[in-house]
């Protein structure tokens, strides 16, 4: 009987790893485009084969990630609800008070502390979980899902947000949204650096010290510099996708066994496929954070479980999969547990 617990105390473990190593990877991005500002400002010079100056701008942008790390971690819950105009839920209507019950229910269900409640303002049907622990966890939900659910979809749709919350993925999605926008931020700067200037400075300090080749060095320096903050945005988009999508499944399947009731989340995901369309305040920074991928419609992206490359690029698994596998749970399935959940999806 205590297999399932202990699957998801090594889930939970896997999560501290895999948040460790997504901070190192995005510190690592940090400082390898302030080495390359060092670089193009002339702080940094490769003189007869040696490499001289004081890397200024390189300790800036590693104590930049740093910070941004700190920050994700101990504040990434209050920007995020900052960046999607959230504002705190009050029991103030029916409908209201019937979400906060639920998400009591299922924290509940789940063991685990209450999250604090959210709604946003937007008719738009979605919802999403963050914070860094469950002690810290928030869960928010639009207003369009509130007037489109009732309690028994509701019932499936906080309870794959507390799945999210049990199984630590918030505290790692929310880091990834944080540290996500810091690197845009400072690709951005390096780009603005170059086009005003930067780059010509460098390259004067690279004529007037070639002697030992460091002009031909410092063009391919910059050159490097330039791909990098062309590519590092996008690896670490994609690498929010990648990890967000992984984990879409396996809080279906939680939900499934929170509420006991594979319908609840099944008839959510079918209502929330008709009527579903772009978020208004959401971004591609946080779009990997909500059930349903905020920024496009069902058919144009989560509903189509053929196109390819809108898989690929998409930041949830298609929607029309999710809800097949859920029909075979509730047409009497196996029972989902960690690998099933896990598993790629047949057909």
């Amino acid at each position: 009987m205590a297999q399932p617990r202990d699957s998801f105390w090594r889930l939970e473990r896997k999560n501290r790893r895999q948040t460790a190593l997504l901070v190192v990877v995005f510190v690592a991005l940090f400082t390898a485009l302030g080495c390359g500002l060092d670089f193009l400002a002339g702080n940094l010079r490769i003189i007869d084969g040696r490499l001289v100056g004081a890397p200024i701008l390189t300790v800036v942008a590693l104590a930049f990630g740093l910070f941004q790390s700190l920050l994700s971690y101990y504040g990434g819950a209050s920007l995020v609800l900052l960046s999607v105009h959230a504002r705190p839920l009050a029991a103030d209507s029916v409908k209201h008070q019937m979400t906060l019950d639920v998400i009591r229910e299922m924290a509940l269900a789940a063991r685990m502390p209450v999250p604090r409640a959210y709604i946003i303002d937007d008719p738009a049907p979605n919802a999403f979980a963050t914070g860094r622990d469950p002690a810290h966890s928030v869960i928010c939900v639009t207003q369009g899902l509130v007037d489109r659910m009732d309690r028994e979809e509701m019932q499936g749709v906080l309870g794959h947000e507390m799945a999210h919350i049990r199984n630590y993925d918030i505290r790692t999605m929310m880091m990834i949204a944080v540290l996500v926008g810091g690197i845009a931020m400072l690709a951005d700067f390096v780009w603005r650096w170059s086009w005003f200037g930067g780059f010509g400075g460098s390259r004067d300090r690279d004529d007037n010290n070639s002697s030992g080749g460091s002009g031909e060095a410092g063009a391919l320096i910059a050159i490097a510099v330039f791909i990098l903050a062309a590519l590092a945005p996008i690896f670490s988009q994609l690498l929010a996708m990648a990890v967000s999508r992984q984990r879409e499944y396996l809080a279906d399947a939680s939900s499934v066994e929170f509420t006991r009731n594979p319908q609840a989340l099944l008839r959510a995901l079918e209502e929330i496929a008709k009527h579903e369309s772009p978020l208004s305040s959401a971004s591609r920074g946080v779009a990997h954070l909500f059930i349903v991928n905020p920024l496009e419609r069902a058919a144009d992206g989560d509903g189509d479980g053929g196109n390819f490359f809108a898989n690929l690029l998409s930041s949830h698994p298609p929607l029309a999969q999710r809800i097949a596998r859920l029909r075979a749970l509730a047409a009497g399935g196996p029972a989902p547990t960690l690998a099933a959940a896990q598993a790629p999806a047949s057909g």
